[in-house]
């Protein structure tokens, strides 16, 4: 039986490899692929935001190499980022309730 964490992992990869299969490269995502992941994966966070260029500007923080494609390595940033923030929330949430 996989543990929690092989779960997650296996979850992330398949999560990116089904949208990076869509166009082109199928180890990149385009723009297009990234936003196909992004809007239903994190339909709260995007919707929050007020920013139409939102997509445009994760695509080109993501996109270290500058090839207009965001590769595995790239994509996992941003999971750590979003990882490590809603651990941050979670953090502040149990302080304000003492425990």
């Amino acid at each position: 039986m996989p543990t929690q964490l092989k779960m997650a992992v296996d979850t992330m990869i398949r999560t990116f490899h089904r949208c990076s299969r869509k166009e082109g490269n199928r180890f990149k995502l385009s723009k297009g692929e990234l936003k196909l992941l992004l809007q239903p994966e994190l339909t709260e966070f995007l919707s929050c935001q007020k920013d139409p260029q939102l997509v445009d500007k994760i695509m080109q923080d993501l996109d270290t190499n500058k090839d207009n494609k965001v590769d595995f390595n790239e994509f996992v940033v941003i999971v750590a980022a979003l990882t490590v923030a809603c651990n941050d929330y979670f953090v502040e949430q149990l302080k304000k309730k003492g425990k």
